[in-house]
């Protein structure tokens, strides 16, 4: 089996498992399992468990990063741009819910040197998010009480798609970024209406491995 092929295995099978069981629910036996590879082959391509759940968690937050850079360096005012992210989130939070799940909720799962690593890029991300609220309070285009506290709801708003969007439900996975979006800049107190870029961010995605 060549490595790439053996890595993404064992990496789509980690991203299950955690995400159903928890890091801490599932061991090295159960991962093996899940990959249909020995503990022996497993360790050859992962190393450590946490290594690969650092790995995972890191590279999530780079692509996540490098995306929202992207749709935030695009002209256009403060609102288009905290929509773009938003819009953004949740399409990533929908369609990719089992990694996000564990991205979002495994930190525990780290130890000192790998959670330092992560939160730096976790702290990277959501100061973009900062940026644009920061920025838009200043140019009027924004009204909140809190800055940090608002940066805090949209993105726990957002992420908690990834607990329960199906889609099966009722609103298509455009309409549900959109639905977000206007709730975001309605929390804002923005005056702008919506600006659709979930093409875009569906592009965006598609680039990710």
């Amino acid at each position: 089996m060549a490595t790439r092929q053996a890595s993404e295995r064992i990496r789509a099978a980690a991203v299950q498992l955690w995400a159903e069981r928890g890091f801490h629910g599932s061991g090295i036996r159960d991962l093996a399992q899940a990959a249909e590879l020995s503990s022996a082959t497993l360790y050859h391509y992962m190393g450590t468990k946490e290594d690969l759940l650092a790995e995972i968690m890191s590279d999530s937050m780079t692509r996540l990063i490098t995306a929202a850079s992207q749709v935030t360096d695009s002209p256009g005012s403060h609102s288009q741009r905290l929509s773009a992210l938003v819009q953004l989130h949740v399409l990533a939070h929908a369609v990719r819910p089992q990694e996000t799940r564990v991205v979002d909720g495994e930190l525990r799962g780290l130890t000192a040197a790998h959670l330092a690593s992560v939160l730096a890029l976790r702290d990277r991300y959501e100061a973009i998010w900062q940026s644009v609220i920061d920025a838009g309070c200043a140019a009027g285009e924004f009204t909140v009480t809190s800055r940090s506290v608002a940066r805090l709801a949209l993105l726990q708003m957002c992420s908690g798609v990834a607990l329960w969007y199906s889609p099966d439900g009722p609103l298509s996975l455009a309409d549900l970024a959109l639905r977000h979006a206007e709730m975001a800049l309605s929390m804002l107190n923005a005056k702008s209406p919506v600006e659709d870029v979930v093409a875009e961010c569906r592009a965006l995605l598609a680039d990710w491995p």
